[in-house]
């Protein structure tokens, strides 16, 4: 008997890549033994990442979603329909029993060309509010699979009876952080509490300059560790005296979970990856959640889950001030009982295995399970 092939769509961000990549694993620990297949952007940074967990990548044609008006949008719409017409002829000749949907807006044509092959597929939404591309993946989707409750009202009334809260998935290798290890590799011993910046998969160039202007003050009581992203965080290695007390590294791989386990405070957006793998590893949290224009808001709604949930200090548009942020930094950092009882509250938002429970649906659906 042919094995069954699961295909797998979504990208743009790490945050709609590598839950999908946790989903994938847990099918293969679950005995999962058939063919799993991606299709994504052509961002080569997707490709890398889906490569490199050892799944088959295809490329196809994307065009940006917008709400707004803009120029590009009539150049966008031929991309999109040339990547519908590219992931139709994919999945005839993948046949894949299932499509499961990370989101962006890579996956609208893969997800609309499986509703016309009559290819069952299942959508995530990482967000307490869906984007443009849930809302049109939810159309057909066989099931809705969210990371908060809260989100169910904010679907079309029609499509609540398909969703399914399951939380956002974490990969297996997140939750092995070792602290000892993450210290170990960044030189240091336990003398210094770790201050993590984390901008998200691509950076963000105001995190970057915050901590450019913080850095002297941060570092007198704390080490600080900075993924900057591509938006490199100019001159920082230019101040003086810093060598001993502050590393920054354009992107964090294979050590991040290592890394991440070490970190006592986590700094960053409030993107669905940061906000999800630093509660599976029990960190508290101090975001600055992108705002404002170009923006739907929905890093400000998912900071606010976290806040009200005892997890995470916010720093909202114009409170997100260098002095500020090192103020809350060092504050949070002096007193250990709050720092561990925001943490105790980020794990349990995150104590479900969500990858597992998706896992477990994809091969319920396909009689695998």
């Amino acid at each position: 008997m042919e094995k069954a092939t699961i295909a797998f769509t979504g990208g743009g961000t790490g945050g709609h890549v590598y839950p999908g990549l946790a989903v994938a694993e847990a099918l293969r620990a679950c005995g999962f033994d058939g063919k799993i297949a991606w299709i994504g952007s052509k961002k080569e940074s997707d490709r890398e990442s889906v490569e490199a967990a050892g799944i088959e990548f295809f490329a196809v044609p994307t065009g940006k979603l917008r709400r707004e008006f803009s120029l590009n949008n009539a150049g966008d719409a031929f991309r999109v329909m040339a990547g519908y017409a590219h992931s139709r002829r994919l999945l005839k000749a993948l046949r894949p029993a299932l499509l499961f949907s990370k989101g962006g807006y890579v996956s609208v044509p893969p997800c609309a060309a499986a509703a016309s092959l009559g290819i069952p597929y299942f959508t995530h939404e990482s967000d307490i509010t869906p984007g443009l591309a849930t809302r049109l993946n939810a159309r057909a989707a066989e099931m809705i699979v969210l990371s908060y409750e809260a989100t169910r009202e904010l679907l079309p009334r029609s499509a609540r009876g398909r969703a399914h809260v399951a939380g956002n998935p974490v990969r297996a290798a997140i939750r092995r952080g070792d602290a000892a290890r993450g210290r170990s590799l960044l030189g240091i011993g336990d003398d210094l509490p770790i201050l993590f910046f984390l901008g998200g998969s691509q950076g963000a160039r105001q995190i970057n300059e915050l901590v450019q202007s913080a850095l002297p003050r941060l570092t007198k009581s704390a080490f600080v560790l900075h993924q900057t992203g591509s938006a490199s965080a100019e001159g920082i290695e230019a101040v003086p005296d810093l060598a001993l007390r502050y590393r920054s590294f354009e992107y964090i791989r294979k050590e991040m979970p290592d890394m991440l386990a070490a970190a006592d405070l986590v700094v960053g957006r409030a993107g669905a990856g940061t906000l999800w793998e630093s509660s599976a590893l029990g960190k508290a949290m101090l975001l600055v959640p992108l705002c404002g224009t170009g923006t739907r808001g929905d890093q400000v709604d998912n900071a606010d889950f976290f806040v009200r949930s005892g997890a995470a200090v916010a720093l909202v548009g114009a409170e997100a001030t260098s002095d500020r942020l090192a103020e809350e930094a060092l504050g949070l950092l002096a007193d250990r009982r709050r720092l561990d009882a925001m943490g105790a509250a980020a794990n349990a938002v995150a104590g479900r295995d969500a990858a597992a429970e998706i896992a477990e649906l994809i091969l319920k659906r396909i009689g695998e399970a």
